[in-house]
């Protein structure tokens, strides 16, 4: 098991929306999510920057190695307008390197 980060950025004004997105999150997204390995998966927001910042532990593929799925890209959908997305709605996200660990 391994532990990866990423960050991407929420559109500003998003917060309350992004976080009653997720708290609503549909179960088929989670199952899908945990029947690939991912758990423990977090986000925090920066909010002097919306940067958001994701850390989730991963046995096998990451979430975002998930987009070919119909039902992520239907979540990437459902997130575009609140978002920086590419052109696939996917978001705009950059791996994170570990620099420091303690257990």
């Amino acid at each position: 098991m391994s532990k990866i980060a990423f960050k991407m950025k929420l559109k500003p004004g998003a917060k309350s929306e992004y976080q009653k997105r997720h708290n609503e999150i549909w179960p088929e997204l989670a199952s899908l999510l945990k029947q690939n390995g991912v758990s423990d998966y977090s986000i925090f927001l920066d909010e002097e920057t919306n940067t958001l910042f994701a850390v989730q532990q991963q046995e096998g593929a990451s979430s975002q190695d998930l987009g070919t799925t119909a039902l992520v890209q239907k979540w990437w959908a459902h997130m575009a307008d609140i978002m920086e997305t590419n052109s696939d709605n996917s978001p705009v996200s950059v791996k994170l390197e570990q620099v420091f660990h303690l257990d």
